[in-house]
């Protein structure tokens, strides 16, 4: 999927540099649990049913990875119960720090009302990929920082592909492990069950803490393993082109083997979410221990996010 989301880039060898650090997390998973091999809901209406169907949603030009979490046509992503997810209630995108005219008055005219921005204060600051976000008036915005350590000094430390998958892979673990993170994810959840009107959340790229979040709603929410992973996987598509821009600007301005070496941190892999997986059963046991042990959820939250979340 094209987009037409334009990134600056310095054109020295040191402002590439920070560019890419800057968005190596964030561009925005053999598990321990098993996937359930259900096919991807294809949005087919039932027309026997009642639930409405929306319009598809809309692509933003200046918001590459900006999606429906229940998914983008038709009815919503089906759950192993037969419900379906509601659409047009909680989205998901990367930055929105070069909103459009246009795409703010899209976002108004999907009644948003609150945007939850994960990105830690340094990626905030970045003169390069940072920035306020640009809301339409009257939305509520709320920073979660989920911090990272020092992407500048990891620039300059990865040497092949294999070092920046494990650096994904390890990061996902982080979510289950670090729980200052966990503490980070907490609160969105929370604020997402408490908050009225359409939610969004979202990192730098909208394809880590972002796809992580994803995950953890979509499970809530009865979605069958392979729907989950499918749509995590998604954010390649959305990024596709965004990422070849910053390849070929990595490539000019550092050399190819840099941007070889770093290709694998500008998207997902199944292998990230995956290794999250893997340590929720190793501490948690199930994602629903996870959530309320690890995260600290109660009972209430996680049925006032199944109510958001299904038809």
């Amino acid at each position: 999927m094209s987009t037409r989301s334009r990134i600056l880039f310095a054109r020295t060898a040191k402002a590439a540099a920070l560019v890419v650090t800057g968005g190596l997390l964030f561009a925005a998973p053999a598990t321990a649990i098993p996937l359930d091999l259900g096919s991807l809901n294809t949005g087919s209406v039932d027309l026997g049913s009642l639930d409405p169907v929306l319009a598809p949603t809309p692509n933003l030009a200046s918001v590459a990875n900006f999606r429906d979490v229940a998914g983008n046509d038709g009815r919503g992503y089906a759950t192993v119960d037969g419900s379906h997810l509601k659409r047009g209630v909680i989205y998901r995108s990367n930055a929105l720090t070069a909103t459009s005219d246009a795409d703010k008055a899209t976002l108004t005219g999907l009644g948003l009302a609150d945007a939850y921005d994960l990105r830690g204060s340094t990626e905030i600051s970045n003169p390069f990929i940072g920035g306020a976000d640009k809301l339409p008036d009257g939305v509520t915005y709320t920073n979660i920082p989920i911090e990272f350590k020092d992407l500048t000094q990891l620039a300059t430390t990865i040497k092949s592909p294999e070092e920046a998958k494990q650096f994904l892979v390890d990061t996902n673990r982080s979510f289950v492990t670090d729980p200052v993170r966990r503490a980070g994810f907490k609160q969105v959840l929370s604020d997402i069950a408490a908050g009225d009107g359409v939610q969004l959340f979202h990192c730098t790229s909208g394809k880590d803490r972002t796809g992580w979040t994803a995950m953890l709603l979509q499970t809530i929410a009865g979605v069958p393993a392979q729907t989950i992973m499918d749509d995590y996987l998604l954010s390649n598509t959305y990024l596709q082109a965004t990422n070849e821009k910053i390849l070929a600007q990595i490539s000019q301005a550092l050399s190819p083997q840099v941007a070889t070496n770093l290709e694998p941190a500008l998207g997902v892999d199944a292998s990230y979410l995956e290794a999250g997986l893997a340590q929720i059963a190793s501490d948690y046991g199930t994602v629903d221990g996870y959530l309320t042990e690890g995260l600290g959820l109660t009972a209430d939250t996680i049925a006032l996010l199944k109510a958001k979340l299904v038809d």
